[in-house]
């Protein structure tokens, strides 16, 4: 495992807890940063971790 591929799954871990908190968040019916903002964020976490988690990967078989 190389520092670029633990980097990416650091991101990939940070953006799996941006999601899940947000659903929490959610479906709570009264989130804390208002309802935009937090389906905003589950919007983006959600490609933003599996890009994240697959660029770990290939980047850790590449350099196998």
């Amino acid at each position: 495992m190389t520092p670029k591929s633990g980097a990416f799954l650091g991101i990939a871990c940070l953006t799996a807890i941006a999601a899940v908190g947000s659903m929490f968040e959610l479906s709570s019916g009264d989130p804390d940063w208002g309802t935009a903002p937090t389906a905003v964020i589950l919007a983006l976490s959600i490609p933003a971790g599996i890009l994240a988690f697959r660029a770990a990967v290939k980047d850790a078989r590449a350099n196998m």
